[in-house]
């Protein structure tokens, strides 16, 4: 396989994989390649990100996986980020998520993709370091998926008391007066998208 295409296709699933990383068994297999060949294009990409003035990521080899992170000259303006007010605001794929969570916990990430019918790694992380969930056990059965609900800090977020200060889902409301209504984003953006900041 070309060098390149190969190093294109590692940063592609360095990406996806997140924080989780990648081994380079793992690489070797996903990509049908000799591990020879994967430490030669790590090693390539690794020097094509630290030498390059235009690339804000690196490639950092923790506890034998691999994974994308930020240059270490970049904590002033990802600290900017974190400081920065809009930043607190959750995005609807979050929003989603977090209203499943809310109604469905304890509930499992696979079980939160069916319902909303793409994935959800990403607003799960970021809820999870927003501490608005947690996870909560663990399910039974093979690979015993993390189990998440929520937490003291989304009441507070929210302003409830308790899970019971939800407002009722549409589903409910739907028995009374019988209109189609989005399941999950409707009723609970409307009532809780300005409350929390």
């Amino acid at each position: 396989m070309n060098s390149e295409i190969l190093m294109s296709k590692i940063e592609a699933l360095l990406f996806v994989i997140g924080d989780e990383g990648i081994s380079v068994k793992q690489l070797s297999q996903l990509l049908d390649v000799d591990s020879m060949e994967i430490e030669a294009a790590l090693s390539e990409l690794k020097t094509n990100y630290e030498e390059s003035n235009v690339r804000g990521i690196t490639l950092k080899n923790l506890a034998g996986t691999y994974q994308l992170t930020t240059k270490s000259e970049m904590a002033d303006t990802i600290k900017k980020l974190v400081e920065n007010p809009t930043s607190n605001v959750l995005s609807t794929a979050a929003l989603e998520v977090l209203a499943i969570i809310a109604y469905k916990q304890p509930i499992t990430r696979v079980e939160i993709e069916d319902l909303r019918g793409v994935k959800s790694d990403r607003p799960i992380q970021t809820l999870v370091s927003r501490a608005l969930i947690q996870e909560v056990g663990r399910a039974e059965g093979t690979g015993r998926a993390i189990l998440y609900g929520t937490t003291k800090e989304f009441l507070n977020y929210f302003g409830l008391e308790t899970l019971k200060d939800l407002p009722p889902l549409p589903d409910e409301m739907l028995k009374d007066d019988e209109q189609e209504t989005d399941l999950f984003m409707t009723k609970f953006q409307e009532t809780f998208s300005n409350e929390g900041k």
